[in-house]
């Protein structure tokens, strides 16, 4: 398959990845992307043909810096020791010991082969690593000592590797000169990426001296940053092109932080497109992944001395290994630090097991393993390389299935994880390690306080008051559209923020009441039949219209289904009528005209209908949500005043004063979430993602004017 149709594919089906995410939430999206691209493998017969270079640098330099970037400054200092300490030492302790163990016990493996896959196996993704021990609530210092030496471990885990895949292709291994090797390309590595990064840094303040600002200009500039840094460290001085990257990116998040408040737009769009790169290409690895399966897989099948069944027992083997060292070495940390501190609480194993479970294998191992080489340099074929793809491989996703299915069993309370290509709520961030930006709905709030999703509510609520309050009968109509999108948005939140248990009667509450509406609707409209105001035709029409919402009110309480299944239900319903419409014999102008006229009779008589209906002695207008009440109402306002007959109100005018309310009822949630902040209802951090959501909201309403304008 060619190289561009083949991207567009892989992108196509990260898309389809976190679509499938949503609805299969106990299922990790990396797993989902491997079970893709191995259906795309078998399916289609798509291979990817990958060599070494392009490879490191398109995935392993950007990934790298972006963890870089990621990094807690605060965390770094305060568990420096420990972090470095399981960062390198741990490694370095579970690539050695760990390929010796390995082995020993499949004896097939040389070696230096054992020791390369043991060290392309010790990093973990840090992404994974941060939301499972969030959702299991690991201790703080050990989400951040796992968190931490998740970002660093990359690098050590791949000199690592690429020394003792170097010994596995040349079959000579000098330990002074690995030594020295090792500091010089680590130490250059560091020199040349800060040296990179500072000089990159200082062009970017001259050209910002000089104007040329721009922020399209400066994104681009950052994001070729760790494509040019991996270059020229490898190429120009022969030294670890991760190591500097990694430096770089923590440099640039350290100076970075100084010009947030000169460049705050760069600031924010930076981020937005290095999560969208991250995305793809994380996204991309794991469907490689998949894709590799069948290579990997039919190599030990189809192999003479190797047994299937014994490669997957060989696969849960090196799982353990990885699993024992890291539970003993949390254990040994958490062993000394009571030692030291006698007032923190005792080592426990759980915890320890928890840690070791959430060392999740990711991006990072993929990557490296697929740069193993076809042939040594005697000519001979790599020895088991296709049995290392298949362990690697396979521990990745015992890995994320042992985090899924375990980790869930031995909290007391977890959350789904994602990994780097996973895809982030809407309403909620995942920033790694900075437990100062972790998204709300995951933080215990205080009994005071609301949640994101609580105060989104409470000042979307404030903004319909307001909308309310400006609302005349000249600026009804823009009101009403306003004030229903602002509805909408509370119900959706609504619906998200509570458990089942509470959503059901809420539910249930306004099934009942927009059946009520139906029902007066209908007798509005046989009215209007007997009393001559209508055709039959018109009437016929219209009651098919309440027949056919009835029914979906009616499944959506019995068979729930997708909600883009029944979009498309109701977009075919739609044409279907149209198609009807437009193949009979009347002038489709009085037609539209006389269902305008019925629709506005129609949503007159369900207002009534509802008034009336909780006016009845047997009715407790007390026991429905008042929200659900609400919104029904203006629902049907907004269709009265959509019917109404006079059309004198241009479009450009209703644009006008859609924007003028809008302005109002953005000032009304601001004011709304200072208020919330000075009367400590709410966080800082909830308040500045609650104030970032408006300006969002102000800068689009700015767009949409400016487009207006050039129209």
């Amino acid at each position: 398959m060619p190289i561009i149709e083949l991207v567009i594919l892989l992108a196509c089906l990260v898309l389809l990845s976190n679509v499938l995410s949503h609805y299969l939430v106990a299922i990790p999206v990396s797993l989902i992307q491997v079970g893709l691209g191995l259906g795309v493998a078998l399916l289609l017969n798509v291979q990817v043909k990958l060599q070494t270079d392009w490879f490191m640098l398109v995935f392993i330099a950007p990934m790298l810096y972006n963890d870089g970037r990621q990094f807690p400054k605060q965390e770094l200092w305060e568990l420096r020791g420990a972090i470095f300490a399981n960062a390198i030492v741990l490694v370095f302790i579970t690539t050695i010991l760990g390929g010796f163990l390995i082995h020993i016990l499949i004896p097939t493996i040389p070696l230096a082969v054992s020791i390369a896959l043991a060290a392309i196996l010790s990093p973990t993704d840090p992404v994974a690593v941060q939301s499972i021990s969030e959702g299991v609530k690991l201790p703080k210092e050990i989400l951040h000592l796992v968190s931490g030496e998740s970002l660093i471990n990359d690098a050590s885990g791949l000199i690592g590797f690429k020394y003792a895949l170097a010994a596995a292709v040349t079959g000579s291994f000098v330990l002074g000169k690995a030594i020295g090797d090792f500091f010089y390309i680590s130490l250059v590595g560091l020199a040349v990426g800060l040296a990179l990064i500072t000089i990159i840094q200082l062009i970017r303040d001259i050209l910002r001296r000089e104007g040329i600002n721009d922020t399209v200009f400066n994104v681009v500039l950052q994001i070729l940053t760790p494509f040019a840094i991996y270059f020229v460290a490898e190429e120009w001085f022969h030294a670890s092109g991760v190591v500097a990257v990694v430096a770089a990116g923590v440099l640039a998040h350290v100076q970075g932080s100084h010009e947030a408040e000169d460049a705050p737009e760069l600031r924010l769009v930076t981020e937005k497109v290095w999560n969208i790169i991250v995305y793809l290409l994380n996204g991309i690895v794991f469907l490689i992944l998949g894709i590799e399966l069948p290579v990997a897989t039919q190599a030990t099948i189809e192999g003479n001395h190797t047994n299937t069944l014994h490669a997957i027992f060989d696969v849960l083997i090196v799982w353990g290994i990885l699993l024992l060292i890291r539970v003993a070495w949390t254990y040994g940390y958490m062993l000394m630090t009571w030692l030291r501190n006698h007032e923190k609480s005792k080592p426990s194993l759980r915890i320890a097991t928890l840690s070791g479970l959430s060392g999740v294998r990711g991006a990072i191992t993929m990557a490296g393993v697929f740069t193993i080489p076809t042939v040594i340099a005697t000519g001979a074929a790599f020895p088991e390389r296709s049995l290392v793809l298949f362990i690697a491989a396979g521990v990745i996703i015992v890995s994320l299935v042992s985090a899924a299915g375990i980790l869930p069993l031995m909290a007391a309370k977890s959350l789904p994880f994602m990994t780097r290509g996973s895809s982030l709520d809407e309403d909620g961030t995942v920033v790694v390690a900075d437990d100062s930006e972790v998204d709300d709905e995951t933080a215990e709030a205080t009994p005071q306080q609301f949640t994101y999703k609580q105060a989104r509510i409470y000042v979307l609520q404030l903004a319909v008051q307001n909308i309310e309050e400006h609302r005349r009968p000249e600026n009804q109509r823009a009101a009403y559209d306003l004030i229903l999108d602002q509805q909408f948005q509370i119900r959706r939140l609504e619906v998200a923020s509570q458990t089942a248990d509470e959503l059901q009667p809420m539910l249930t509450d306004e099934m009942q009441l927009r059946l009520v509406a139906l029902a007066g609707e209908r007798q509005a409209v046989k009215e209007m039949l007997v009393a001559g105001e209508t055709s039959k035709l018109g009437a016929q029409a219209y009651l098919r219209r309440i027949e056919r919402r009835e029914q979906r009110l009616s499944q959506a309480a019995h068979k729930p289904g997708l909600p883009t299944l029944r979009s498309l239900r109701l977009m075919l319903s739609r044409g279907m009528q149209s198609l009807r419409i437009w193949l009979t014999p009347v002038d489709s102008d009085k037609f539209r005209a006389e269902q305008l006229a019925i629709q506005r009779v129609a949503s007159k008589a369900a207002i009534k209908s509802l008034s009336q209906y909780l006016k009845q002695t047997g009715v407790d207008e007390q026991q429905f949500d008042r929200q659900a009440l609400y919104h029904l109402i203006v629902h049907y306002r907004n269709r009265i005043e959509s019917a109404k007959a006079d059309h004198s109100l241009s479009r450009a005018d209703y644009e006008r004063q859609l924007q003028a309310l809008r302005i109002k009822s953005l000032g009304a949630e601001r004011a709304g979430v200072q208020h919330l902040l000075e009367s400590g209802q709410i966080s800082l951090r909830t308040a500045s993602k609650l104030r970032q959501f408006i300006n969002y909201s102000e800068n689009l309403l700015m767009l949409n004017d400016l487009e207006a304008d050039d129209d």
